[in-house]
């Protein structure tokens, strides 16, 4: 009887590891995006990048790099497969 609940546990244990592995990656990928979007947000008069016609592009792509790069790195380094 105590070894089922044991067996059980360690079940609900990896369970609650991956989960919360997977938060982290997802925590991980959305902190220097929201870093970012409010610096952008801002309402600052002097921006380098508001006089450029690229610039808002640029700042998407740039984050998007920025996802892509955390995803080859988490999967990378965890093995992790989403």
């Amino acid at each position: 009887m105590d070894r089922d609940g044991a067996n059980q546990r360690h079940v609900m244990s990896n369970k609650m590891n991956e989960i919360m592995m997977l938060l982290t990656i997802i925590g991980t990928i959305f902190i220097p995006l929201t870093f970012i979007t409010g610096i952008y947000g801002m309402n600052f008069k002097y921006l380098p990048e508001f006089g450029w016609y690229w610039g808002y592009p640029a700042a998407l792509l740039f984050m998007l790099g920025i996802v892509v790069l955390m995803l080859f790195f988490s999967r990378r380094k965890n093995g992790y497969k989403y």
